[in-house]
């Protein structure tokens, strides 16, 4: 009985051994897969609940969704404007679903007004898409690339051009 009780006391010591062993391989592979799918993890929209007043500018890479009041730019990958939203300012995205009001500029590579949306402000897209019932003051101009154009416009000035500017600004 001794015999089969101490055989069975190593026994279960190697077990619990040699699963700590492929363990360690079968963790080391877990780190590279969670590097490999961490990048294709998006997350999530940042949200602004509709009781937040921002005053200021806000940027990111990321999708932000707004149901409260801005006083600032707004640069993002996603925007979404909600209804009881009001932002003053801005607004810069590649998609742009304005639910509430804007009023200020709205650049996007697409741009879609909702039913509910209320914008005063000129709205520089590559596609755009009005809903009955949507309340637009200003213009639409289409661009190729509506993101980059307003910063931009200014810079390629011809070099005989720039004496005749700095001229009429000193005068």
């Amino acid at each position: 009985m001794f015999s089969k009780s101490k055989i069975n006391e190593p026994g279960p010591k190697a077990d619990t051994a040699k699963p700590a062993a492929p363990e360690a391989p079968a963790s080391s592979p877990n780190p590279n897969e969670f590097k490999a799918s961490a990048p294709k993890a998006k997350p999530p929209a940042s949200v602004l609940s509709a009781d937040l007043h921002v005053t200021g500018n806000m940027k990111t890479t990321g999708d932000i969704q707004v149901e409260g009041t801005v006083e600032g730019d707004i640069r993002a990958h996603l925007l979404t404007i909600g209804e009881t939203a009001t932002i003053k300012g801005e607004v810069i995205a590649d998609d742009v679903v304005v639910n509430g009001r804007i009023v200020g500029r709205v650049r996007g590579l697409k741009v879609r007004l909702t039913s509910t949306a209320r914008v005063e402000g000129d709205i520089i897209h590559k596609t755009i898409a009005i809903e009955s019932g949507a309340h637009f003051e200003g213009s639409v101009q289409r661009q190729d690339d509506p993101l980059n154009s307003g910063k931009s416009a200014p810079a390629p000035t011809p070099p005989s051009a720039a004496p005749a500017q700095a001229a009429a600004k000193s005068s």
